[in-house]
């Protein structure tokens, strides 16, 4: 039993890591922003005044949570 919980959280840390180190290197290598459209979508909320900054990335969530469970059903489908 706990043998497969451990596999599977070695797996998903397996996972973020080379998420982490593939955004690092799209990031640094080109000196330009690959994923500009991150934080910048149509219902990402920013509000800006002269001493007051709110930014609620809502439109940015949506979008990773849906590819975060395609990711996941992937998985899910091939590892059973």
């Amino acid at each position: 039993m706990f043998s497969e919980a451990g596999k599977i959280v070695v797996v998903a840390g397996l996972i973020t890591v080379g998420c982490g180190l593939l955004i690092i290197a799209f990031w640094s290598a080109t000196g330009e922003r690959w994923l500009s459209w991150l934080g910048n979508l149509p219902l990402d909320i920013r509000i800006e005044r002269s001493n007051f900054r709110f930014y609620f990335p809502m439109g940015s969530s949506i979008v990773l949570s849906v590819l975060i469970t395609l990711v996941l059903f992937l998985i899910n489908k091939f590892i059973r």
